[in-house]
């Protein structure tokens, strides 16, 4: 069986992002139900020099959008960046998840062997699509995912492991 690069990419994208649509109905309930002030949450980080959460879930929603778009050659949604509460980082999220699903998988299939160039910082990077997907794009889409779970986490929102994941497509409970 062969896997194609739309199938590594897509569906876990869109999964991952369905979880952290879950997160964030959990934080903001989390802030109703202890009558916290939601910008606690939204502003709170790991460590001094790390993104707020509000910058990891805006940076992980970046990364899967520039992830598919980039290998498929379409311009990639742009968006603001100053949500300022748990239904604006929502509406973002869902907002990434349209713009995910509406890409052609053929074309994202067809990004594998061609260069993809990006800005980090004042430095441009370039790498074929294939090692743009899988070496730089996922994993730093999971590390901003998993730093927004994280920082919930620490501040007391009731998450397990299953909120992480999110809905797992076909898997059977037996």
């Amino acid at each position: 069986m062969t896997l194609s690069l739309h199938q590594a990419t897509t569906p876990i994208l869109l999964q991952m992002l369905g979880s952290l649509s879950g997160l964030l109905d959990k934080a903001s309930a989390h802030c109703a139900d202890r009558k916290i002030n939601p910008s606690a949450i939204l502003l709170a980080r790991l460590y001094p020099n790390m993104f707020t959460f509000q910058k990891q879930v805006t940076a992980s929603t970046d990364w899967a959008r520039n992830l598919v778009g980039m290998l498929a050659g379409v311009e990639v949604a742009k968006m603001p960046g100053d949500e300022k509460s748990f239904e604006d980082l929502k509406a973002r999220v869902q907002a990434s998840i349209a713009f995910v699903q509406g890409v052609d998988p053929a074309a994202i299939d067809a990004g594998a062997e061609k260069e993809i160039s990006w800005m980090a910082g004042p430095n441009k990077r370039a790498m074929q699509g294939v090692d743009f997907a899988l070496h730089q794009a996922l994993p730093q889409f999971f590390f901003h995912h998993t730093t927004a779970y994280a920082i919930l986490r620490h501040n007391g929102v009731e998450l397990a492991k299953r909120d992480f994941m999110g809905d797992v497509p076909r898997m059977k409970t037996l």
